[in-house]
């Protein structure tokens, strides 16, 4: 007798064979690769760290679902492509997610959309500024853990950016720059590391908040290596003269973009010229630096304004200057400080990206302004895990630099055949896969005693 099954698709033939496919194979998953990041969570207790910042109001005789449990759901789930809330309609009877969330493989399935979305709208504002404080806590311990000594130096790049709202959320407003209704997020990283993620309404300056989110981390990070030299950078839009003068007084150094205006290109006049008269000679691209001492008209001092001149073929018979001002009380050559400290920050807003597509940390639909920044925060962490797998799993192979989309497609979307028994979980990795061997190194170096 023929057995017919509800969910059944037929494809086009392959010779004499018909081509069929369903969705009765069982206990089988297309993220095994999941288990890196879970051995990355274990190793930094992030989801632990976040879940102690949580209050929790629910009725502890009536818990089904711890909230580390849901933490770990929410985060893994960002880390291995599901943005939205619904993809646990289905996932939550996925053993591999069990497995990650911690929970009995072959148990109860984990919390549903409904519980999840009650999880984001109960987050107030002093859970998730503990939060934040955790996602510090967490870069401090992972780098003591690697028993490392203490780094001589710590460059903070901060940056802001468009996080276009889904529609009448709170905290929506126009912004001109953008050119539409969106949130102004701000980050901080180290590197590749991630230390703050900020949701902002966009009627604000973009500086707002950075002075004092700089400040807690510089006691902080000061706290855990007192003799830790502190550099921040920025582009011209954090460039506050009340918060270049907190750094001088707090012994932080700084390297920031200024603004163009005319006292700026008046002072910066010799070097522009002779970068004008080379390019004339011979219709290349040439750069002049110097350095002059500048204050606006509102600052309490003159400080050290580094002068790129630059003047750079244009399109048809127009050329181009091209003239920046960076303000900084670093010491050193202006060359060097421009080319290999300024220009440096171009990094981040790479960073910034794979948290917006990679991570959907633009997933911000919410209607209330606290449950957005707090998805904001589980991208981050997301973005924290996939980053120590990255860091401390992968140098020396293809993967080292990769994005979290590439990072996703060749190492976590694996698929597996899941067997729970009364003493083993085993999964059957897919024989086929490429990434096999840096897959089983990645397991080695983040299974190895630390």
């Amino acid at each position: 007798m023929t057995e017919c099954t509800a969910d059944g698709i037929g494809f086009s033939g392959h010779g004499r064979r018909r081509v069929e496919a369903d969705f009765q194979g069982g206990a089988i998953t297309s993220d095994a690769g999941g288990l890196l990041l879970r051995e990355a969570d274990r190793r930094l207790k992030l989801t632990e760290r976040l879940a102690a910042c949580l209050s929790d109001p629910r009725d502890p005789a009536r818990i089904v679902h711890e909230q580390v449990t849901m933490l770990r759901q929410r985060v893994l789930g960002i880390s291995l492509g599901y943005e939205d809330l619904n993809d646990h309609a289905s996932l939550r009877d996925d053993p591999v997610m069990k497995l990650l969330g911690g929970v009995d493989a072959s148990g109860e399935a984990m919390a549903s959309s409904p519980t999840l979305c009650r999880l984001e709208n109960r987050a107030d504002r002093a859970s998730m500024w503990r939060m934040a404080e955790a996602l510090v806590d967490t870069f401090i311990a992972s780098h003591k853990g690697r028993g490392d000594a203490a780094p001589e130096e710590l460059v903070l790049d901060l940056d802001a950016t468009d996080d276009p709202v889904h529609g009448q959320q709170e905290g929506r407003f126009f912004h001109g720059y953008y050119d539409g209704y969106c949130f102004l997020p701000l980050y901080v990283f180290c590197g590749e590391k991630l230390l703050a993620a900020y949701l902002r309404p966009s009627n604000i300056d973009a500086s707002r908040h950075a002075w004092a989110i700089l400040s807690l981390l510089v006691k902080k990070l000061r706290a855990a290596w007192p003799t830790v030299r502190i550099v921040v950078r920025a582009d011209s839009g954090f460039c506050r003269w009340r918060m270049l003068r907190w750094c001088e007084n707090h012994g932080v150094l700084y390297i920031v973009g200024l603004a163009r205006n005319s006292r700026l290109r008046e002072l910066a006049a010799p070097w522009m010229e002779r970068a004008e008269a080379a390019y004339l000679r011979d219709k290349g691209k040439h750069r002049e630096f110097g350095e002059v001492a500048y204050a606006a008209a509102t600052w309490d001092t003159q400080r050290r304004v580094i002068v790129k001149a630059e003047h750079l073929p244009g399109q048809g018979e127009q050329d181009k200057a091209n003239t920046r001002f960076v303000v900084t009380n670093l010491e050193g050559d202006p060359k060097d400080l421009y080319d290999r400290r300024y220009c440096a920050r171009g990094e981040m807003e790479n960073r910034i990206k794979e948290q917006q597509l990679g991570l959907f940390a633009d997933r911000t639909s919410c209607h209330r302004f606290m449950a957005n920044q707090f998805r904001v925060l589980l991208s981050a962490a997301a973005y924290v895990l996939v980053e120590h797998v990255r860091h401390a799993a992968l140098h020396g192979t293809d993967l080292a630099k990769a994005q979290v989309t590439r990072l996703r497609l060749d190492l976590f979307k694996i698929g597996a055949r899941v067997v729970v028994s009364a003493r083993r979980i085993v999964l059957h990795l897919a024989g086929a896969c490429p990434s096999r061997e840096v897959f089983r190194l990645a397991a080695q170096r983040l299974l190895a005693p630390t």
